[in-house]
């Protein structure tokens, strides 16, 4: 037996059959091999060993290990695994019964995508900015593509920004009350659209006024200039003008004084002399009704102007900003420092004193006739009763007993 497995013909018979299959084991070997499969979570996944038809034993791997998660093996090879989770995702791979690569495929696994909850905001009348959160997490890679439209008119594209989940529709139709807002996921398992009603009129909210400034004025402590700049997001047209919403209080109170103003600068005439205050603006389109006011502004602090005597004066600049350290709900109220005499608080004292007393004479010459009319009217009233019960009298006396 050694002799005829080392006869020639022997060798050449074994050379020629290890050349004939060596190709199809090398063609098996290198082209069954796939990149991604997709699964979905908690349900069942197949994964076949590739696309040869040869019925063969097989063994699979999960990364390398031969540890997997619960499954189950076909007769022809192929792998299901059972209600997955986040686990079972890896590089499985089909061997022979002699070790040799038939088939490797990645597996991810995720969800569906789900309608998205989408909202939208209009800083003004020539920009719309939609944005959207995903109601299902599907742990696997999306693309959007979202088209905005008016009413009875043509799907427009938005310029998306896929990595902050938002587009943005540039001169949109505002004469148009409705339009309608379509986003589109797509993932490996699947894909849906969600359909947005967007109403600009309603949507309509300025960003915040800017750069606000308050200063107090020299010599009038009870006086404050209050300043801003319209939204830079704004246009500047005579045709959107803006309304502003100003709010100061005495730091600690609860109680807000407003005013509403169309222009730059206003000038707060009531303020509490000595106390910081605490001022915020806002705005909205003046014309259009149902639009919404912008956010507060942030919260400025500053103290009307005082006159100091001491030595320990405050610097010259009275404006101050609200910082980490002070706290805008402190409910003492601060108490101002000694105070030179000021000649306009003893103006307005002597201006109060002076209508009072005229309120006083006019009261007098009013209630002093008015009493006299009222006298005089029952008097008049009185005298022929009077008459009437002397007469009576005298013919009573003049009857005979």
């Amino acid at each position: 037996m050694p002799g005829l497995l080392s006869s020639p013909v022997c060798l050449t018979v074994i050379w020629f059959l290890s050349w004939s299959l060596h190709p199809s084991w090398a063609q098996i070997r290198t082209d069954e091999v796939s990149g991604v499969q997709y699964g979905h979570l908690e349900s069942n996944v197949t994964l076949a060993c590739g696309k040869s038809q040869i019925r063969m034993p097989v063994v699979w791997h999960l990364n390398h290990s031969s540890a997997l998660p619960w499954h189950e093996v076909t007769s022809n090879g192929t792998l299901v695994l059972l209600q997955v989770d986040h686990s079972a995702q890896g590089i499985y791979s089909c061997y022979d019964n002699r070790g040799l690569l038939l088939h490797s495929a990645k597996l991810r696994l995720g969800h569906s995508p789900g309608l998205l909850s989408v909202s939208c905001r209009v800083p003004n009348h020539t920009h719309v900015r939609c944005s959207w959160v995903n109601s299902v997490r599907t742990f696997l890679p999306a693309q959007y593509n979202a088209s905005f439209k008016g009413k009875g008119a043509e799907w427009r594209p938005c310029v998306l920004d896929v990595a902050r989940k938002r587009c943005d529709v540039d001169q949109p139709a505002f004469w148009q009350t409705m339009h309608t807002l379509r986003v589109t996921e797509t993932n490996a398992l699947g894909s849906i659209t969600t359909y947005h009603i967007v109403k600009l009129n309603k949507l309509l909210k300025p960003d915040p006024p800017e750069a606000l400034m308050v200063k107090a004025l020299e010599g009038y402590p009870k006086r404050l200039n209050v300043s801003w700049k319209v939204p830079s997001s704004w246009p500047e047209e005579v045709a959107f003008p803006l309304v502003f919403h100003i709010r100061y209080r005495p730091q600690g109170s609860v109680y807000w004084s407003e005013i509403y103003s169309e222009e730059s600068p206003v000038v707060v005439l009531d303020a509490l002399a000595g106390h910081l205050h605490q001022v915020q603006i806002r705005t909205r389109d003046e014309l259009d009704t149902e639009s919404q006011w912008s956010e507060w502004s942030p919260l400025l602090l500053i103290r009307p102007w005082e006159a100091y005597t001491t030595s320990t004066d405050p610097p010259e600049d009275s404006e101050e900003t609200l910082s980490d350290n002070v706290d805008p709900f402190n409910t003492k109220l601060e108490t101002s420092t000694a105070k030179t005499h000021n000649p306009v608080i003893e103006e307005e004292g002597n201006l109060g004193l002076v209508i009072l007393l005229v309120l006083f004479s006019v009261v007098i010459l009013i209630t002093v006739p008015s009493l006299i009319y009222v006298v005089w009217v029952r008097q008049g009233r009185s005298d022929p009763v009077t008459k009437q019960e002397l007469t009576s009298m005298v013919n009573m006396k003049s009857m005979p007993i």
